[in-house]
C-alpha cells in the first residue's frame, strides 16, 4: 500500500473528514435558518440561495466518492439524450441495491450541474436529522410517512409547489421504496404472485402510487423520466466505509429516457419498466456491459474546491485549540478532549451504520406482509 492509500485508511483522517462535514453542515443549517426571512419577500431568491447552500453540504459527500475514493463512473446512454442531461427537469428512477447508490445518484447529478437543486421523495424521519435532513427541509424536499392515506394530500401539495422552481432540478425516486435484501425480495415476490404480476429476479416490486402522483403533479414542468440502473464491476458490493477508507470502485450506470404516455397507465408502465430493468441486470451480469454507448462524464472541480475551503476554514482553529489544550497540561482538559473524541467516533460509526444494508429499514418486510393478509 502506498503512503496516500495508508493515510486514507487511518481513522484520524476519517475523524477529520467527519469533523469538517458536521461543523460546516451545522454552520450552513444555521445560515439556512436565516434565509427564511426571504420566503415572504422573494421566494425565488430564497430557493436559489438554498440550492447553493445545499450544494456546500451534499458536494462534500460526492467529493469522497470522486476525489477521495477515486471511484470511476461510466455512463451508458444514448448520445442524443446525453446532451440534454442537466438542461431539463426530469424524474430519475434509481434502483436500490447498494449501500452507496444514493451517493452515485448524487454523483450523477453533480456531473450535470443539478446537485444543489436535486429533489428526493424521503421518509419523514429524515427531516429531523441534523445537516442533511435539515438541508432537505430548506430545499422543499418531499417527505412522506409511507402511509398513503396520510401522505396523499401533503405529497401532492409539496409536488405542486415545485412547478415554479427557478432552477433545473432532477427528482430522484426509488420506486421500490426500500433497499433490496433477499428477505424483502422473497416477500415482494409473494405479493407479485398474489397479484398476478410478473416476478423480478433483481428488484423488488415497484410501488406505483407515489410514482404516478409524482408524474401527474410534475407533468407540466418535467420533460422526461430517466430510468437508471446501477451496477459495479467485478461483482463488488461497495460500502460507505470502503469509500471512507479510500477504496476505489468502478460504477456502471445505464440511463435511458422515456415518458409515460398516459397518466392513468403509470402503474402498468412502471411494472413493464422494472421487467426491462431486470433484463438489463441479467445482461450486465452475463456480459459486464449495457446495450448503449459508454460515456465518461468529466469530473467537475467544484466538489473538491468546496471541501478544501471548509477544511482550511475549520482545521486551523481545531489544531490551535488542540495545541493550547496540550500546552495547558490540565488532566481534566485532556480527559474532556478524549471524551469528545470517543463521542465523535461513536457518531461517525452511527452515520456509516445508517447506510448499511443489514441495518436498513424494515419497511419492505412489514408493509408487504400486511398486503398479503
Amino acid at each position: 500500500m502506498d503512503i496516500v492509500g495508508f493515510l486514507k485508511s487511518q481513522f484520524i483522517c476519517h475523524l477529520l473528514i467527519c469533523y469538517i462535514f458536521i461543523v460546516s453542515g451545522l454552520i450552513i443549517n444555521f445560515i439556512q435558518l436565516f434565509t427564511l426571512i426571504l420566503w415572504p419577500i422573494n421566494k425565488q431568491l430564497f430557493r436559489r440561495i438554498n440550492c447553493r447552500l445545499a450544494y456546500c453540504i451534499s458536494s462534500q459527500m460526492v467529493m469522497l466518492l470522486e476525489w477521495w475514493s477515486g471511484t470511476d463512473c461510466t455512463l451508458y446512454t444514448d448520445p442524443e439524450s446525453y446532451h440534454k442531461y442537466g438542461k431539463e427537469n426530469a424524474i430519475v428512477i434509481l434502483n436500490h441495491n447498494f449501500e452507496i447508490d444514493f451517493l452515485c445518484g448524487w454523483n450523477f447529478c453533480e456531473r450535470f450541474g443539478v446537485l444543489g437543486s436535486s429533489k428526493v421523495l424521503a421518509k419523514k424521519e429524515l427531516s429531523y436529522m441534523p445537516i442533511i435532513g435539515w438541508m432537505w427541509y430548506f430545499l422543499e424536499i418531499v417527505f412522506c410517512k409511507r402511509k398513503w392515506e396520510e401522505d396523499r394530500r401533503t405529497v401532492v401539495q409539496k409536488l405542486l409547489n415545485l412547478r415554479d422552481y427557478p432552477e433545473n432540478f432532477w427528482f430522484l425516486i426509488h420506486c421500490e421504496g426500500t433497499r433490496f435484501t433477499e428477505q424483502k425480495h422473497q416477500i415482494s415476490m409473494q405479493v407479485a404472485k398474489a397479484k398476478g404480476l410478473p416476478k423480478l429476479k433483481y428488484h423488488l416490486l415497484p410501488r406505483t402510487k407515489g410514482f404516478a402522483v409524482t408524474v401527474q403533479c410534475l407533468r407540466n414542468v418535467v420533460s422526461a423520466v430517466y430510468d437508471s440502473t446501477l451496477n459495479f464491476r467485478n461483482n463488488e458490493n461497495p460500502t460507505l466505509l470502503g469509500v471512507l477508507n479510500g477504496k476505489k470502485y468502478h460504477a456502471d450506470l445505464y440511463v435511458r429516457q422515456d415518458v409515460p404516455e398516459d397518466e392513468q397507465e403509470c402503474s402498468t408502465w412502471l411494472h413493464k419498466l422494472y421487467q426491462e430493468k431486470d433484463a438489463f441486470q441479467e445482461e450486465y451480469y452475463r456480459t459486464g456491459t449495457y446495450p448503449a454507448v459508454p460515456i465518461v462524464p468529466p469530473r467537475r472541480p467544484w466538489t473538491l474546491l468546496n471541501w478544501l475551503f471548509w477544511a482550511l476554514l475549520l482545521l486551523y482553529p481545531l489544531f490551535k485549540l488542540l495545541i493550547n489544550m496540550i500546552n495547558s497540561g490540565s488532566s481534566l482538559t485532556l480527559a474532556s478532549f478524549a471524551f469528545v473524541i470517543i463521542i465523535a467516533s461513536v457518531g461517525v460509526r452511527w452515520m456509516i451504520g445508517v447506510t448499511e444494508i443489514n441495518k436498513g429499514s424494515t419497511y419492505g418486510n412489514n408493509d408487504n406482509k400486511q398486503k398479503q393478509k
